[in-house]
């Protein structure tokens, strides 16, 4: 299987460039990244600390896609955008975990990625999917008695806040309960804003360091507080959940995916 890497030179893409090389199923046939970045035209494999592969970091998406059977994307999410619009044209497998998507761009990643085979996840871990799994299960079992809040950690880098995983997480803690997420989530409370709704649903972000990224859900009730938490010790933990997904998404038929798919554990 031939994979393709676009934001071959960033954090996530080395390790992906660097796992994939070692995997048996994969072969890297081409890196990508932005027009103008410093590092076009340098050995992928060197890049990502695995040797000289013979795959020269390029800046021309479409050569890169050409060469490829599946396109594993870690980039900024208008690139991810029109990355899955070019993958789609080509009939080219796509997975992509780039974070930080608008609603538009959600809307317009669902109308181009259905003509191919798409996964996309803010998270691609496999602990972090199934803590989706095991939220979902909590919200409905624990239900409107008890508080939800979220808190997440990441690196001082970062560009998006809170993470596409807290907002995930939000987002299942509201549909298990019933909730509207526009309406009772709450981003970080400052002032005097009088006494918690029963219905809220907080998200708090934490930024500093290297953190790789902490994610804890409380479920709180008066006399007792239960507390699931998943904490990345290295940028590995997804970046082999993201080849995992390449190898996975290659076989599937067309259409938008996720991890819980690939799990077989879809929120119920």
């Amino acid at each position: 299987m031939n994979i393709g890497v676009c934001g071959a030179a960033g954090r996530m893409g080395r390790r992906i460039i660097a796992l994939g090389h070692e995997h048996p199923q994969m072969q890297i046939s081409g890196a990508f990244e932005r027009v103008g970045h410093p590092d076009i035209g340098k050995d992928a494999g060197e890049l990502a600390g695995v040797g000289k592969i013979g795959v020269p970091l390029a800046d021309d998406i479409s050569a890169v896609l050409g060469g490829c059977d599946v396109l594993v994307d870690f980039s900024d999410p208008a690139a991810s955008v029109a990355n899955i619009a070019k993958a789609a044209a080509m009939h080219k497998a796509i997975v992509v975990g780039t974070t930080g998507f608008t609603a538009e761009q959600t809307a317009e990643i669902r109308r181009t990625g259905s003509a191919t085979r798409c996964l996309i996840a803010p998270n691609m871990s496999l602990g972090v999917n199934l803590l989706f799994d095991l939220v979902a299960r909590a919200a409905r079992m624990l239900g409107d008695s008890y508080h939800v809040e979220i808190i997440e950690a990441h690196h001082s880098l970062k560009k998006d806040s809170p993470s596409g995983t807290a907002n995930k997480l939000a987002a299942v803690a509201a549909e298990a309960l019933g909730r509207d997420l526009d309406r009772d989530g709450v981003y970080g409370r400052k002032g005097i804003v009088g006494p918690r709704q029963q219905n809220e649903i907080g998200v708090f972000a934490v930024r500093g360091g290297d953190i790789v990224g902490e994610h804890t859900v409380m479920f709180v009730t008066n006399g007792e507080r239960l507390e699931l938490t998943h904490r990345a010790h290295s940028r590995d933990a997804l970046a082999k959940g993201a080849v995992a997904a390449a190898v996975w998404l290659y076989a599937q038929p067309d259409g938008i995916y996720d991890m819980q798919d690939m799990l077989g554990i879809k929120a119920r």
